[in-house]
């Protein structure tokens, strides 16, 4: 069995690995590439084998570095089985949809900047290459074995990442031979809000295992409530406003159900809250429709309350006009807007219109990448460009770290040692994480698997 690492390599982006065997070619993830523009174009443009080739595609995930390319590997010619879990299928559509819609609003923009010299840059699918895709969705249970063929069974785990997410169970059969193959996709933590916690494998033949924060300890996830719950209040004492730039899957969801869990517990100030990005919206339906994938706690609150995404203080904000109308509102209110690093959506008027009032606060929900003006807040800058303008920065500027959707050091400790004790780990492959990351963490479980990990760079191959 051959396996080629051609994505999420020595980085955390453009999630994709090629396995190869006798008779079969299949896919882990076909995500897209995100970083400098020209670069990441030319990796999503080219394929390094002919789509029409692949036999299978298995999605750990929804999110764009696992699923983002899957329209374009359909426009270049594959017609085989996605198969995910019914949440990723509905997530992924919707995310597709929308990435298909900002490609061709970009191209559309840039086409108006570039020189007659400079060659057009086309969006790397449409709408019709993601409805084309979508139809080749297979949706699968979690926890059951399925037969795939004579040589090929799959299983998806709960990988406890955001809704949807799996571990990739895979037993191949190359060459008479049959090798037990897991792929992490992204791990999640325990005991984060909405998710259930990662489930154990019992070992394995062979491992591909993100690595995104294997240097790290995050904060707890719990302690998130309550600096909520002391932010609203202070912001109704004060009749400021809260800004919370939000990723709009899985960070919206769980700062909407903590808002819902201070609601009925009786303890929510009494403060509008509106949620100001229509992705959003879409994806709340996604997770009202898959309160079965979710955790005991959600399973007691729908228990007496039916929907944890809902309540008398927020509303869903829809069109354009109710957004620009929320900047001219007066006293206190809260706006959960995209995007989470505040690089674009609707969070970029808000921020314009209330970054200089003291009596405002700014709520950082997630990692701020360099050069953003997320990242630009998180540091204390005293101005900030939002548009073609500077503004001063006199809101307070608050960041909340424990919401981190990926396993962090303690994490990968428990998931690893765990997972030994039911049965030997062969051979690891330490993908999705930078560098340093990747060093630390095969430090880490060294102990617990029979190779030595390895860090596969872009395009490396492997027999294993």
């Amino acid at each position: 069995m051959k396996i080629t690492f051609l994505g999420a390599a020595g980085e955390v982006t453009g999630s994709q690995h090629l396995i190869e065997t006798d008779s079969r070619r299949i896919l882990l993830d076909c995500g897209l590439f995100q970083g400098h523009r020209e670069e990441a174009y030319l990796k999503n443009s080219h394929f390094a084998y002919p789509p029409e080739s692949l036999d299978a595609v298995f999605l750990s995930h929804g999110h764009m570095d696992h699923c983002g390319n899957l329209p374009r590997l359909f426009n270049k010619g594959f017609r085989g089985p996605v198969f995910c879990t019914s949440a990723t299928a509905d997530i992924a559509e919707i995310m597709l949809k929308d990435s298909a819609r900002i490609q061709e609003e970009d191209a559309r923009y840039l086409a108006r900047k570039l020189t007659d010299k400079h060659p057009p840059i086309e969006p790397l699918y449409s709408e019709d290459d993601v409805t084309g895709v979508a139809k080749l969705f297979e949706r699968l249970d979690y926890q059951e074995w399925h037969e795939l063929g004579e040589d090929l069974k799959v299983r998806f785990l709960d990988a406890g990442h955001i809704l949807g997410s799996a571990i990739i169970e895979l037993k191949i059969k190359d060459q008479r031979e049959w090798r037990h193959l897991v792929f992490t996709g992204d791990l999640g933590r325990r005991e984060l809000p909405l998710l259930r916690d990662p489930e154990l494998i019992a070992g394995c033949d062979v491992l591909i295992s993100e690595s995104t924060y294997g240097n790290r300890v995050h904060e707890k996830a719990s302690d998130v409530k309550e600096e909520l719950f002391q932010i609203l209040d202070e912001a109704y004492r004060l009749e400021g406003r809260v800004i919370i730039p939000a990723f709009s899957l899985g960070r919206t969801q769980q700062i909407i159900y903590y808002l819902n869990d201070l609601y009925n517990e009786k303890r929510l100030p009494h403060i509008p809250i509106f949620v100001d990005s229509p992705l959003s919206t879409r994806l709340v339906s996604v997770f009202r429709a898959h309160l079965q994938d979710m955790d005991d706690d959600v399973r007691e609150v729908i228990s007496s309350d039916r929907d944890p995404f809902g309540f008398s203080l927020l509303d869903y904000v829809s069109s354009r006009e109710e957004s620009i109308a929320l900047n001219k509102r007066k006293g206190a209110f809260v706006v959960i807007a995209g995007s989470g690093m505040c690089e674009n959506g609707r969070v970029r008027h808000h921020l314009k219109n209330g970054i200089s009032n003291v009596e405002n606060t700014v709520v950082l929900m997630g990692y701020q990448a360099a050069h953003t003006l997320g990242r630009r807040l998180q540091n204390k800058d005293p101005k900030v460009k939002i548009f073609d303008r500077y503004y001063e920065v006199k809101a307070k500027v608050v960041q909340l770290s424990g919401l981190s959707g990926h396993a962090d050091v303690e994490d990968f400790k428990w998931w690893y040692e765990g997972s030994a004790k039911r049965g030997n780990i062969g051979q690891v492959f330490l993908v999705h994480g930078e560098p340093e990351s990747a060093t630390a963490l095969a430090a880490l479980i060294r102990d617990q698997c029979d190779e030595d990990p390895v860090i596969p760079q872009y395009h490396e191959s492997f027999e294993v």
